[in-house]
């Protein structure tokens, strides 16, 4: 009974901040529209390709984790990350605080076969590179996981560091 308490609140939270959470094919166009989706996040929002300050290259390996694992921005700025799945497996770079990574990854645990598309996720297949493009408009630290059932839980997980103008 507990469980399923928890599970409704997760989900009632999700529906009133108007996210949808799952997980693509991986078939994602190579760069999100920020037309798409212009809803401000607690850790910013999608950016405009073409006010990109600087492109990030993220390595995601097998052994669940990423390279580098920490990260420095500046407020207001417009980052690309170009992100490359070295491994075997499926992995994905999902944006967010702890608390909503945290959250996402147990409703993945129960649920592994949801699917989404969010402009601050990235999905990418074995031997591929995907791209994300995201605005962090407010300082404070913020998180990069991901969130496929086991591997946020075995340390997949790094931070950005965004730091006022």
């Amino acid at each position: 009974m507990r469980a399923a308490v928890i599970l409704l609140s997760v989900l009632a939270s999700a529906a009133m901040t108007g996210s949808a959470w799952g997980h693509g094919s991986g078939n994602q166009k190579a760069e999100k529209n920020p037309a798409q989706a212009v809803e401000e996040k607690p850790f910013g929002r999608p950016g405009d390709p073409r006010k990109v300050v600087h492109t990030i290259r993220i390595e995601m390996r097998d052994e669940m984790e990423y390279l580098p694992n920490g990260l420095r921005v500046k407020a207001g700025e417009t980052v690309k990350f170009i992100v490359r799945n070295s491994g075997r497996v499926m992995h994905e770079l999902v944006l967010g605080t702890m608390e909503e990574l945290k959250a996402h990854a147990e409703l993945m645990r129960k649920h592994p076969g949801m699917e989404h598309d969010e402009p601050h996720m990235v999905h990418v297949p074995p031997g591929r590179t995907g791209t994300l493009v995201w605005q962090f408009t407010r300082p404070g630290a913020f998180y990069y996981g991901c969130l496929l059932p086991g591997h946020f839980e075995a340390g997949m997980v790094g931070i950005v560091r965004v730091r006022a103008n």
